[in-house]
């Protein structure tokens, strides 16, 4: 039987119905991307994503680097190869769903960066109109230059957008305190309303909320002429599982 099309604008509001996680108690299922390199390339990637998170460019501070043999959620990571989950960063739009916020989450792409600040997306593909995750689709196409943002500050990265209607602003700062307390430094920027953020519009009575993409130390590794797979948004599970990037 063939199964209908999913766009991705559902698929994230399933995984909020299905995420538990709780970032002032830290405890709970989170989503989490899972990519596949090469064994002999771990310790190129662990550097790499000290690297990344000290220039700001990852979703958090926690990472796993699974060896060969590893049992993530029912996949088995393949002989001579190390899986690298990373956080999600549309966990915080599950956040925002289970606080009764009303968000709409718009997309994701490539966004510019001058001396460490956002300046605007160059490129975004919609969630409503895609079954595949945009940020996989920049980062197969070799479209960032994260390298360069890292040695210099200046470059192109991957983020996403969402809108939340302006009556929700306290809240949502409340949200984004909660995760920034927790270890996520994903935040881009947050809009003002009935403002476009980072070059792009928002609905009237909305404000944009721009993140990291989380899979941003991955394509800097992939820049290196490295071999890696990235899928996004794999799955859930639970934090605990997670180890802290300057662990390794």
């Amino acid at each position: 039987m063939q199964r209908p099309l999913k766009f991705l604008n559902h698929k994230i509001e399933e995984n909020a119905l299905d995420m538990t996680y709780n970032p002032v108690e830290n405890t709970g299922s989170v989503i989490y991307n899972l990519s596949l390199i090469k064994s002999e390339d771990t310790e190129s990637a662990i550097k790499i994503f000290k690297d990344a998170y000290a220039t700001g460019l990852c979703v958090s501070d926690r990472v796993i680097f699974a060896p060969s043999g590893t049992k993530i959620e029912g996949f088995t990571i393949p002989e001579g190869y190390c899986g690298i989950c990373t956080l999600c960063s549309l966990i915080l739009d599950s956040l925002l769903y289970q606080k009764g916020i009303n968000v709409n989450p718009i997309g994701g792409g490539l966004v510019e960066v001058e001396k460490l600040i956002p300046r605007r997306f160059t490129a975004i593909i919609q969630y409503e109109y895609t079954t595949v995750d945009p940020i996989t689709v920049m980062i197969s196409q070799g479209s960032t230059s994260i390298g360069d943002v890292i040695e210099s500050g200046s470059g192109t990265i991957t983020g996403n957008i969402r809108e939340c209607h302006m009556e929700s602003e306290s809240a949502v700062f409340e949200v984004l305190d909660d995760l920034i307390a927790a270890g996520f430094t994903g935040v881009l920027d947050v809009g003002a309303p009935n403002t476009e953020l980072l070059g792009v519009p928002v609905n009237t009575n909305y404000q944009g909320i721009a993140m990291i993409g989380g899979t941003n130390p991955i394509a800097a590794f992939k820049e290196t002429g490295r071999w890696a797979e990235v899928q996004s948004m794999k799955g859930l599970m639970d934090i605990s599982n997670f180890s802290l990037i300057s662990d390794y």
